[in-house]
């Protein structure tokens, strides 16, 4: 475990945090006015390699060198020129710091750190952090690399958890969820919704499955599976028989045949490491899933779409009331599949360029 000291006085800023790896939604900016939660669970911290926030450059102002140096391979909007390495805790693990009034930033209904860090440290008024919590963000404190250090603290250090104790006891993430939105005339509302972090999951695993297509068709398992992407490859690949396979697999799972071109697998959720089959062979692509979204996908819960009639057994899932579902297809989320497809080597392929080009310039038809 660790706890950050301010680089400039040494103040403790946090409480023990133990480290676990970057959720694939904390870049995410989700809908229109809606109540987020927190990122991080509370006594954790994750590392973000790329920088976050202002100042910005745009795209024609930086040389090819130096953004492939940076790990982006194709065109964006722009880049950030801050201070990469930015430590993401939970709010509720902050300690030592004050907000800084003129570090509001053009939020709408909280601080959204678009001007910097905006929180100090009490004791030497050193700018250390930036808090999150605007609506559509979600709520996290980015803890700045080069103003603050981070100690070793005493306590248990525990081993991660291993690939077959996480497939037993991990917290699988529903696709589902109500989206709680700021109160208007009537107050409170919500909406039920496809999960944000399965839109924003399916973003970056679109992304591999794209470079593991080779730009041919490609096959997912049907079901759940096929909700989240099959419409979207079929959108952006060739049309045709498909030529690629995909599979779930994963700690549990039977052994992949021989043949399989692409397997879906968990992301441990500690060590940030995809898991890898025994065997792998050179011409098999492993796309990357957070772990909750791949355990739902492997097992997903019942959900029977007609109320069963007669006497519903002590041991069966009540099916009245239906668990509520969201009234449109699944969409992965747009900057996250951009977001990690500019940072692939293989987005310079002429091929996937003419897709990120057809999708930025809305000359194709978009699965998003």
């Amino acid at each position: 475990m660790f706890v950050f000291v301010c680089a400039g006085c040494g103040a403790e800023l946090t409480t023990p945090l133990s480290q676990v790896s970057l959720p694939a939604h904390a870049r995410q900016n989700y809908g229109n006015g809606a109540q987020l939660p927190v990122l991080m669970q509370s006594g954790t911290f994750a590392v973000d390699p790329d920088p976050w926030g202002g100042p910005w450059r745009m795209w024609d102002e930086i040389d090819p060198g130096e953004a492939e140096a940076r790990g982006i391979y194709a065109p964006v909007y722009a880049l950030s020129d801050s201070t990469p390495g930015a430590s993401v805790i939970a709010p509720g693990d902050i300690r030592g710091t004050r907000l800084i009034p003129d570090k509001r930033g053009g939020a709408c209904c909280g601080l959204d750190g678009a001007d910097g860090p905006n929180m100090a440290c009490q004791a030497c008024d050193l700018p250390v952090a930036t808090r999150i919590d605007d609506c559509s963000l979600w709520q996290a404190v980015r803890l700045s690399s080069d103003a603050v250090h981070r100690v070793p603290a005493d306590g248990i250090h525990a081993a991660p958890l291993s690939w077959a104790e996480l497939a037993e006891t991990g917290d699988r993430t529903p696709p589902f969820e109500p989206i709680a939105t700021w109160g208007g005339r009537l107050g409170p509302n919500h909406y039920w919704s496809w999960s944000p972090q399965w839109e924003a999951a399916a973003g970056q695993a679109l992304a591999h499955l794209l470079v593991a297509s080779q730009g041919q068709p490609v096959k997912v398992p049907g079901g759940l599976t096929a909700d989240v992407f099959q419409r979207a490859l079929d959108t952006l690949l060739p049309a045709g028989p498909p030529k690629r396979r995909a599979i779930l697999a994963g700690p549990g799972r039977p052994s992949p045949d021989t043949g399989i071109d692409i397997l879906l697998v968990p992301i441990h959720p500690q060590t940030g490491q995809t898991w890898t089959p025994t065997s792998p062979t050179a011409a098999t692509y492993l796309v990357p899933l957070p772990l909750g979204m791949w355990l739902w996908l492997v097992s997903p819960q019942p959900y029977l779409p007609i109320p069963a009639s007669g006497r519903i057994p002590q041991d069966v899932l009540r099916d009245d009331p239906l668990p509520p579902r969201p009234n449109y297809l699944f969409r992965a989320d747009r900057e996250t599949f951009h977001h990690t497809l500019v940072r692939l080597p293989a987005v310079r392929s002429p091929w996937l360029l003419t897709i990120l080009e057809n999708l930025t310039q809305g000359t194709s038809a978009n699965p998003f």
